[in-house]
Order: structure tokens, then C-alpha cells, then sequence
């Protein structure tokens, strides 16, 4: 083979598939099994699928269906990832501030405002 006909390098369906190329290159995989999170992770995920379930015993508004909403996207982000990204935090911590009396009449409200530091 010459200089120019260099070899091509084709890589076909990876799906289920880890790999990792280049100097110091590392591939993690988690399939089939959620992504590991520490103990705090843990304690918001369990604070936020209680949440969840107290939400459903509230009569239903824009609030309670955008929180719901919020929570079931941070659920999922854990799920997943181990961990619930700032920003995921952030707008859960905005949209709680912004029920206040959900805060005050749910416990598990205050329980996941505490854990985001409100």
C-alpha cells in the first residue's frame, strides 16, 4: 500500500456497543442496568418519586403538572446518568420556590427542597 491509498477505517451499527479510541481513551458501559449514584443521588431520587406520588393526591393545575413534569425528568436523568445534572436542579428549585404552599403543605416538598440546598 502506498501513501495514497491509505487504509479507511469503517465502523458499522453500535448500538449496545462501548468503545473507545486515542491515547488515554476510556469507555464505560452500563447496559441494561442504571448508571451507579452516590447516597445523596439515592436520597433525592427516593424524595422525588415520594413527591411524585403526593402530587397525584393534589387537585391538578398548570403548577402541579409543571412540577410533575419536572420531577419525572430529574427521575429519569438519575435513572440513567447516577446523578441529576445543576441545571435539572436549578429549574427544580425555581418551579419549587414557585409553589411555596405545595412546599408548605406537602413534607416530601420540603424534603426535596432541602436536598437541593433551598
Amino acid at each position: 500500500m502506498t501513501a495514497r491509498e491509505e487504509g479507511g477505517v469503517h465502523i458499522g451499527d453500535v448500538h449496545g456497543s462501548t468503545f473507545a479510541i486515542g491515547d488515554h481513551a476510556r469507555a464505560e458501559s452500563h447496559h441494561g442496568v442504571p448508571a451507579p449514584r452516590d447516597a445523596a443521588d439515592e436520597e433525592l431520587l427516593t424524595a422525588v418519586r415520594e413527591l411524585r406520588a403526593d402530587l397525584t393526591r393534589l387537585r391538578q393545575s398548570g403548577q402541579t403538572a409543571r412540577l410533575d413534569e419536572a420531577l419525572a425528568d430529574t427521575e429519569e436523568e438519575i435513572d440513567r446518568a447516577g446523578t441529576a445534572g445543576e441545571n435539572r436542579r436549578r429549574r427544580l428549585r425555581d418551579l419549587l420556590a414557585d409553589a411555596e404552599t405545595l412546599t408548605a403543605l406537602l413534607a416530601s416538598a420540603g424534603t426535596v427542597a432541602g436536598l437541593l440546598g433551598m
